[in-house]
């Protein structure tokens, strides 16, 4: 299991959350290492631009085209890393990896509304079979921290939805692409049985 390293991730403690299941996991920042790698995890926290500036700036940007929609790399995004596979973000109004027909979109509620962004704990619910969500107890918790959400144009490619205010797609899976709004390093035994599914998919 691979880590990209972008400088925009909560790396350590992903990678500590898959030794607690058991799989052994790297931390990468090359391109060729994103080139050889059996499977991928793209985490992140921060700015959706930025984020795709420094990718493309380090050649992560075309290595990860190559190695998931050539290749056919497994790939899991967190939270930003999922956003970035979306095609296009309000926040900076940037263009990401487009892997998925979907927008990221900013949370925008009246005074009275849900406050952003959107932290803590949260349910999901499943709409459709998918080897990312396998094994979840029905009142699952998942912890999220954001202030953008992807809605997606392709309704297939939606496995779960969250509600907060408006209702978004909190996972995604295209092919051997998976993504998750929510942290699974940090939502417990839930997010533990996340991160086996995709391990041992």
């Amino acid at each position: 299991m691979d880590i990209i390293d972008y400088g925009m991730g909560n790396l350590r403690s992903v990678q500590k959350a898959f030794q607690r299941i058991g799989t052994t996991s790297r931390i990468i920042a090359s391109p060729d290492e994103v080139l050889h790698s059996a499977k991928l995890v793209l985490p992140g926290v921060g700015h959706f631009a930025r984020a795709i500036q420094i990718l493309k700036s380090r050649g992560l940007f075309d290595a990860l085209n190559q190695a998931v929609l050539v290749k056919k790399t497994p790939i899991l995004g967190i939270c930003l890393g999922m956003q970035l596979m979306t095609g296009f973000s309000e926040e900076g109004d940037a263009a990401g990896l487009g892997w998925i027909n979907a927008r990221t979109k900013k949370f925008v509620f009246t005074d009275k509304g849900p406050r952003i962004p959107h932290m803590g704990w949260n349910g999901i619910s499943i709409l459709k079979n998918s080897p990312l969500l396998n094994n979840l107890a029905p009142d699952a918790l998942f912890y999220f921290v954001h202030s953008y959400y992807v809605a997606c144009d392709q309704e297939d490619t939606i496995i779960s939805r969250t509600c907060y205010g408006t209702t978004f797609a909190s996972a995604f899976q295209h092919e051997n692409i998976y993504g998750c709004q929510f942290h699974p390093e940090k939502s417990h035994d839930a997010g533990l049985q996340i991160l086996k599914n995709f391990a041992y998919r």
